[in-house]
Formats: C-alpha cells, structure tokens, sequence
C-alpha cells in the first residue's frame, strides 16, 4: 500500500472528465473526495462501503432536517453532514477507479443512494414546513414537492440520456473541449451549491425564499435540459 502522497497522485489521474461539470464540483468536490478516497483506500475500506458512509452522513442531516426544530446551529451541522455526504459520493468512484473494484453492483448502489437522497431532502423540508414553519399559506406545502419532482425528473432523464446515448453510438464517446462558461452556467444546478441554503435554516422566511429561488432556477434548468436531451438523441435515430 502506497503512502497517502502516492495515492492521492494516482487518484488524480484517475479523474473523471470535467465535461459538463460545475466548477463547484470540479474545484471543491472533486478534490475533497479525492482526500476522502485517499482515506478510504488507506484504511482498507471498498467503494461500496464508502457509498454507504455517503449516505449515513447524507441521510442523518436530512432526518435532522425533518425532525428538528430549525435554528443557525441546525443549519451548519446539516450542511456540513450534507456537504461531507456529497465528497464521499464523489470518493467511492474515485477509490473505485484506483482499485478497478468498481462493477454494476456499486454503480447501482450509488445511483439508488442518489436517488433516495433527492426523494429525502425535499420530503424533510417539507415535514419541515409543516412542522416547524408557521407558513402564512399552505401553499409553501407545494414547493418541496415542485422541487422534488424537478429534480428527480432532471436525475431520471439524465441517467437516461446517458444511458441510451452510450448505446446508440456503441460506446465510443467523441472527445469535446471543456467549456468554463458552461461550468459556471451550472453552479445553480448543482447540489453542492444548493446545500448551501441549509445555512439559513436559523432564519426562516430567508430559508423559505432562498429554497424558493432554487427551485425555480431548478426547474428552469429542468426545461433546457430535457429539451437538450431530446434534440441529441433524437439527432442519433438511424437512418
């Protein structure tokens, strides 16, 4: 086993591409998940273990969110447990790129672990809501689950695109530049970057807006991705 110097140089040549990936994930996630997988890889820990650690971390800060009346301390130990969560879903790859261990199982495991979470974190804020937020209209009620469904529908159809993307042309990916324009373009999209509004969890008119303004930018984004999405495989029917 390597010193943690070695590894960490091995981990970043085993990088994934940067294409189509905020500047949040490539310069904070990335890097922290390299760090964590450099751990992971040193204490004898599989990817899917890491996987599991991901979403215990992940998963307690969004039971908390539910079940625990908001203020600031809420706020920054959910998203520190959020934002860790999200650097060990980038670090089981990584360690599963170092050690060739990676298969289906781990990347079936990983997207179901994804997937739960954007069930989770919009279902804890509106039990939230009901619980904690002394809404002035019940309507608030509807927000998380309009946010909850763009970003399912985003996770899906993204899954998708790539998925019937690799078959149409029989795996053979065609190299692109990496745009920086379009890496700060994503940063509202990201969910690194919407974590963020857990900090105004003391706060929570300011929460409820922010959340608000996600939402839309969310469901914004929604719309130019799957008609992107529909344009590029309907670009790669035969004949």
């Amino acid at each position: 086993m390597g010193s943690t110097g070695t590894v960490l140089r091995e981990l970043r040549g085993a990088q994934k591409s940067a294409k189509g990936v905020s500047l949040y994930s490539r310069y904070v996630n990335r890097p922290a998940g390299r760090f964590l997988a450099a751990g992971a890889y040193r204490a004898g820990l599989t990817p899917n273990q890491v996987t599991l650690v991901s979403a215990l971390f992940t998963y307690t800060a969004l039971a908390a969110v539910a079940l625990v009346e908001p203020s600031w301390t809420l706020g920054l130990l959910v998203y520190a447990a959020l934002a860790i969560g999200f650097a060990f879903d980038s670090a089981d790859g990584q360690l599963a790129r170092l050690t060739g261990r990676g298969g289906p199982d781990g990347e079936w495991l990983d997207h179901v672990v994804d997937c739960g979470k954007l069930v989770l974190v919009h279902t804890a804020v509106l039990i939230s809501f009901y619980r904690f937020g002394e809404l002035s209209s019940d309507a608030w009620l509807l927000l998380p689950l309009g946010f909850q469904l763009a970003a399912v529908v985003t996770f899906c159809a993204g899954l998708l695109r790539e998925k019937l993307g690799k078959a149409a042309v029989a795996g053979a990916p065609v190299a692109s530049p990496v745009s920086r324009v379009r890496a700060v373009a994503l940063l509202p999209a990201d969910y690194g970057v919407f974590c963020l509004v857990f900090l105004l969890l003391g706060a929570p008119g300011a929460f409820r807006a922010g959340y608000a303004v996600l939402a839309v930018v969310h469901t914004l984004f929604l719309a130019a991705f799957l008609t992107k999405w529909f344009r590029e495989l309907r670009a790669l029917r035969p004949g």
